[in-house]
């Protein structure tokens, strides 16, 4: 399994790099477990998961990072992560460059 959760102490948030793996399973009908290659891509053939999940983390000082989003294709989806942690999937409209 390609999928890996930190199960540590602590709030019940997940990772923004699970929770783009749990968008799409979503939208697929699947178990999060099962977006892995070879049937799926890997993310981390799109984009770096740790740097996603770092990129709206608070800084080490406990500060705000600044608002924003990254946008970027997935497993055939248009995938929207906001600095607010939200994940918006949608299906990617090939007619578009």
């Amino acid at each position: 399994m390609l999928l890996s959760v930190d199960r540590t102490e602590g709030d019940d948030v997940q990772p923004l790099s699970f929770e783009v793996i749990a968008a799409i399973a979503e939208r697929e009908g699947v178990d999060p477990t099962e977006i892995e290659p070879p049937e799926y891509d890997a993310l981390y053939d799109v984009v770096n998961p740790e740097a996603l999940d770092s990129l709206f983390a608070p800084r080490e000082d406990g500060t705000p990072r600044g608002t924003g989003q990254v946008e970027f294709q997935f497993c055939g989806y248009h995938v929207v992560v906001t600095s607010e942690g939200e994940v918006d999937v949608s299906e990617f409209d090939h007619s578009h460059p």
